[in-house]
């Protein structure tokens, strides 16, 4: 991912620290947003700031009076092989090869509306098995809402993912709407959203297995952010929407 390898992990009266250094903000975001699914994971959250390119980690075990333990050697060590692996950061999903097949993904979906309805985009993020970024994708939508927005999102990621020939695809959002939805925990009372959860349907049919999972938003930041980027640059073009 383009980070600084030099540093080692400190025991300092704050706990066990180390800083990480990146090419740019992006990698560090996407750094930081994969540690917040395997510190969720551990049921172990670490202390930490960006700046920039940079990010402040420091590990220190709450029950233990903010000591470090065993806990904080676990979670540093988790850390480091998440850093060490590469990430693949298309910025367009015509970069990845049509012809790449990827049995089991992981999906991150996203939808935003400036005004519900206003000006919305969708967002979604591929992943492999091994949490590497295949695909990142922001694609604006014009005037509509939220739920619209978030539905497009996972519709545009289960197609992509039917075009790497994936089997398996394991999808998480922040909208528990959308997912209790899918899941058919919640029934679909907006006659606007019956097409679009619909046709979701029908896309996951065309899967041997697909999961759905409810995650707070600052573990789908990925797909966040692709939703801003779009509507940021939609509205920096057309600036009376």
């Amino acid at each position: 991912m383009g980070a600084d390898l030099k540093s080692s992990w400190q025991e300092t009266k704050h706990g066990l620290y180390k800083r990480f250094v990146f090419d740019n903000f992006r990698k560090a975001f996407e750094f930081m947003s994969r540690v917040a699914v395997e510190a969720e994971r551990m049921q172990h959250h670490p202390r930490w700031q960006n700046e920039w390119n940079e990010v402040d980690i420091w590990l220190s075990t709450h029950d233990a009076g903010m000591q470090i333990t065993d806990k904080d050697h676990q979670l540093a060590d988790a850390i480091d092989r998440l850093e060490s692996v590469t990430v693949v950061q298309p910025v367009d999903s015509n970069d990845v090869k049509k012809s790449t097949v990827f049995k089991e993904l992981k999906l991150f979906a996203d939808g935003g509306s400036r005004g519900n309805p206003g000006p919305s985009s969708s967002g979604y993020v591929l992943l492999d098995m091994s949490d590497n970024v295949l695909i990142n994708m922001g694609v604006y939508l014009g005037i509509t809402t939220n739920n619209q927005a978030e539905y497009q999102a996972l519709k545009f990621g289960l197609e992509e993912s039917l075009k790497h020939q994936a089997r398996t695809v394991h999808v998480y959002m922040d909208s528990m709407l959308v997912v209790n939805q899918m899941k058919g925990i919640f029934k679909v009372k907006n006659r606007d959203l019956w097409p679009i959860h619909e046709a979701n349907k029908e896309l996951v049919k065309k899967f041997e297995k697909v999961t759905f999972d409810h995650v707070p938003r600052e573990l789908n930041k990925l797909a966040d952010a692709e939703v801003n980027l779009a509507l940021d640059e939609a509205l920096k073009n057309n600036p009376e929407q």
